[in-house]
C-alpha cells in the first residue's frame, strides 16, 4: 500500500498570479537589485501595516538587525527579547554585540509578559543601566499586548521594536500588526502567511529611520559617482523579482487569513473535547492571522503526552512541531539572563503546532484530526 502524501506544516501557497507577476517582472528587465515592483511592494506593505514607510530586505532577521542599528545598539548593551520565539529575534541582538535578556510569556496570551518586562526595567533603572531596546514578538500570528508593553517602555524611555514576523494581517485593538513601536518587522520566509521565497520588511513612521535602513542595506554606499563608504553596511536588499512575487501574494492575503481561521476553527471543534487538550488562547484585544494553530497536551489528564502524539503524526506523514524552544533553553544562549521562564518551559514541553497552511484541504485536516483523536481518545 502506498504512503499517503505528506501534509506539511505551513507550505508556500503559490499559483498562476505569482507566476504571471514573476514573468512580467522578468520581461520588464528589472531583475535586480531594485525596480518598480520593489518600490510598489514597500508602499503596499507599509500601507497595509498602517505605517508611512517600508524597506524591503533579504529577511526578517535583516530587518531586526537594521532596526537595532538605527537605535545605535552596540557592544555591552542589553536588549530585552521574548524568550518564546524563533532564534532570529535573539540572533539579531547578538549581531550588534549586545546581550539579549529574555522575558517569559504571559500564560493568558503566550506573548511577552508586560509585568515581567516592567520588573526587569525597574531593576535596571535602579541600577542606572537601562537596556537599549525591547523586541516584543507577535507570536504565532497573535499580537503582543502592545498598549501595556509600550506603557512600560515609555515609562523608562526604552524604544520598542515589534517583531511581527509571524503576524502580517493581525490586528491589535483595530490597529494592524507592525504599527507599534519605533519599527515593525515582517518575514516573508517560505513558511509565512505570504512569501517572497525569502525576504522581509521593516516598516516605520520615521522617514529618517527608513532612509537609514535603506542606506545600511545597500552596503552604506554614499551618493557619489564612485564607491564611497563611511559606515559599515550590509547586502540586505530584496530584489525586484522577489518583490513582484510578494505583491501577488499580498493581493490574496485576506483569503489566506480566512482559510487559516477556518482551519483553526475545525481543529478546535474536532479536538477541543479531548481531555488535557488546550488551544492557544485568542487574546480579547485583537484578531490574529491564525498563522499556526497551536495547542498544549497535559500529560496528567490526557491519554498520551505531546511527544507520543507527535510520533504518531510523523508516522502518518503529517508534519507537526513542538512549540518554539525558549531562547533561554538554547545552547547558543546558555547563561543568558531569563526573567521568569516557567511559562515558556511548560509551553515548549507540552505544546504542539498543527498543519495550518492555506493549501490544506478538508481531507488533509481530517487526516490530522483522525490521528490526534486516535491517540488521545
Amino acid at each position: 500500500m502506498s504512503q499517503p502524501a505528506r501534509i506539511h506544516l505551513s507550505p508556500p501557497d503559490v499559483g498562476e498570479a505569482e507566476r504571471d507577476a514573476l514573468l512580467a517582472a522578468l520581461d520588464s528587465g528589472w531583475i535586480a537589485p531594485v525596480g518598480p515592483d520593489l518600490s510598489a511592494f514597500e508602499q503596499e506593505i507599509a500601507a497595509f501595516a498602517g505605517a508611512r514607510h517600508g524597506v524591503a530586505l533579504a529577511s526578517g532577521t535583516a530587518a531586526l538587525h537594521l532596526a537595532l542599528r538605527t537605535l545605535d545598539v552596540r557592544d555591552g548593551d542589553e536588549v530585552m527579547v521574548s524568550t518564546l520565539t524563533f532564534v532570529a529575534s535573539a540572533n539579531a541582538v547578538t549581531y550588534t554585540g549586545a546581550r539579549p535578556v529574555f522575558i517569559d510569556a504571559d500564560p493568558a496570551t503566550w506573548q511577552m509578559d508586560p509585568d515581567l518586562l516592567a520588573q526587569a526595567l525597574d531593576v535596571r533603572a535602579r541600577a542606572g543601566r537601562p537596556p537599549r531596546a525591547v523586541i516584543a514578538v507577535d507570536l504565532y500570528g497573535q499580537c503582543a499586548d502592545h498598549d501595556r508593553l509600550l506603557a512600560v517602555c515609555d515609562a523608562h524611555g526604552v524604544p520598542l521594536i515589534e517583531d511581527a514576523a509571524e503576524a502580517l494581517g493581525s490586528t491589535y485593538r483595530g490597529r494592524p500588526a507592525g504599527s507599534f513601536g519605533v519599527a515593525g518587522v515582517f518575514s516573508f520566509n517560505g513558511n509565512k502567511i505570504i512569501t517572497t521565497s525569502g525576504g522581509g520588511m521593516l516598516v516605520t513612521d520615521d522617514a529618517e529611520r527608513a532612509r537609514r535602513v535603506r542606506h545600511l542595506a545597500t552596503h552604506a554606499r554614499e551618493p557619489v559617482v564612485h564607491y564611497e563608504h563611511i559606515d559599515l553596511g550590509f547586502n540586505y536588499r530584496m530584489s525586484n523579482l522577489l518583490a513582484a512575487l510578494g505583491r501577488a501574494q499580498l493581493a490574496r492575503l485576506p483569503d489566506r487569513i480566512e482559510r487559516r481561521r477556518e482551519t483553526n476553527a475545525r481543529y478546535r471543534a474536532a479536538l477541543g473535547d479531548l481531555s488535557g487538550v488546550t488551544f492557544m488562547p485568542v487574546a480579547p484585544y485583537g484578531e490574529p492571522n491564525y498563522w499556526l494553530t497551536c495547542l498544549t497536551i497535559d500529560p496528567q489528564t490526557a491519554r498520551a503526552d505531546r511527544d507520543t502524539v507527535l510520533k504518531h503524526l510523523t508516522h502518518a506523514e503529517v508534519e507537526a512541531r513542538p512549540v518554539w524552544k525558549p531562547m533561554h533553553r538554547q545552547p547558543l544562549y546558555a547563561g543568558a539572563e531569563i526573567v521568569g521562564g516557567a511559562v515558556a518551559d511548560r509551553l515548549f514541553t507540552h505544546g504542539l503546532c498543527l498543519p495550518s497552511g492555506s493549501t490544506l484541504t478538508h481531507t488533509d485536516i481530517d487526516r490530522v484530526i483522525d490521528v490526534v483523536r486516535l491517540v488521545l481518545s
